[in-house]
């Protein structure tokens, strides 16, 4: 059967979805590179809420999807962006997410990664700043997850030059009790970080970023670099001191960074990496085993619906992320913390879904064009 698909023009054309998915090889630990999937939160569908209420979360669903992830190979970062940390998920709701996944990441011997910012402040003094961030890595390690230092909207506000932020982030890496993942958050994903390390100039930003590596690479694990920019990472990576690694957060450009040049690569901390796992997961196997062009040749194809997912205004592609994620059969409805799943059009998801289908993500593409299909009809788009 076919399915009508909205387009933007206000037409529709039929489209017929696959009718099997992909098939995936046995799944395993990944030995070439450390790949964390940014995972999303799942929403309490029948929670009396509003958009700028605390936020309701289905937690046996949040942590199946979880357990799904790691069961793939993948680590997880938890509370981060895709999370809609600062869309839709407070500091508390956090805090709680943290401590949940941290413990079934024990439990099942999975590996996470936590992020730890400054939002449970809407701004402030550099003490208070550093306050927040205090509290919340604390929070993080206390849980036994790694942590994520992510960028912070209050500190962007505060911050008068270069030197706070390398004075604050030298404050945090002395404190911290493990080697921590820097996180480096573009303007695209959002706006409040315009300006980040000191200066909108990238090149004179990225200078005091490595400042703050260089003063102290042993508190470093790594730096998740999420600017869309391959040509930055590349030459930033280069500059790492040895045993710092580099997460690519570049949803555009991912598998080149991945796959690497003969000076170096890129791990992976990525937000497409949620719709994506099984076959990311399948492609790093493949090159596990030396095999460059099979991985490219597995994850290439992926790249257009990570770049319809997080087309402008970028920092909405948590909505495509969770829409996929009901199609899939992760969650057994298609909301969203803050009601951002109306923060994409018709078209739009209608296109996540085409892309998706043709890719062979769905395990079940049955249930997914059941489920496309109702959704259309919500929208009164004849069948």
């Amino acid at each position: 059967m076919t399915l009508r698909l909205p387009l933007p023009d206000g037409s529709t054309r039929a489209y017929t979805p696959r009718a099997e998915p992909l098939a995936l090889s046995a799944t395993g630990p990944l030995t070439s590179r450390t790949v964390f999937s940014a995972a999303h939160v799942v929403a309490d569908p029948y929670a009396d809420t509003t958009p700028d209420s605390p936020a309701a979360v289905d937690w046996d669903a949040t942590l199946a999807f979880r357990r799904h992830l790691w069961s793939h190979g993948l680590g997880v970062a938890e509370a981060m962006d895709t999370a809609q940390r600062g869309m839709g998920l407070d500091w508390a709701g956090a805090a709680e997410l943290i401590r949940r996944s941290a413990a079934e990441a024990r439990a099942v011997g999975g590996r996470i990664a936590c992020g730890a910012g400054t939002d449970q402040i809407a701004g402030g003094t550099l003490a208070e700043v550093r306050a927040a961030y205090e509290e919340q890595l604390a929070v993080v390690e206390e849980s036994g997850a790694q942590a994520v230092l992510m960028a912070s909207r209050a500190l962007a506000a505060a911050a008068t030059g270069p030197e706070d932020y390398l004075d604050l982030y030298g404050h945090l890496l002395r404190q911290a009790g493990e080697p921590v993942i820097l996180h480096w958050l573009g303007p695209m994903f959002d706006p409040a970080l315009d300006g980040y390390w000191g200066s909108a100039d990238l090149d004179a930003a990225t200078e005091t970023f490595l400042d703050v590596i260089a003063a102290h690479p042993d508190k470093v694990d790594g730096i998740k670099v999420s600017l869309l920019d391959a040509r930055r990472e590349v030459e930033l990576r280069r500059r790492l001191p040895g045993g710092v690694r580099c997460y690519t957060g570049d949803d555009f450009h991912y598998p080149e960074l991945i796959a690497g040049d003969e000076q170096g690569f890129s791990h992976a901390l990525l937000g497409v990496f949620d719709p994506l796992g099984p076959l990311a997961a399948e492609a790093v196997r493949i090159l596990d085993t030396g095999d460059a062009d099979g991985f490219r040749k597995v994850l290439d194809p992926t790249v257009a619906l990570s770049r319809h997912l997080f087309r402008a205004p970028t920092r909405f592609y948590k909505t495509g992320v969770v829409f996929l994620a009901w199609l899939a059969g992760h969650q057994e409805h298609f909301t969203m913390v803050g009601g951002l799943q109306s923060a994409r059009s018709l078209p739009h998801l209608a296109r996540a879904y085409e892309l998706a289908d043709g890719l062979g993500l769905f395990l079940d593409p049955a249930r997914a064009e059941s489920r496309m299909r109702s959704l259309l009809t919500v929208y009164g788009v004849p069948q």
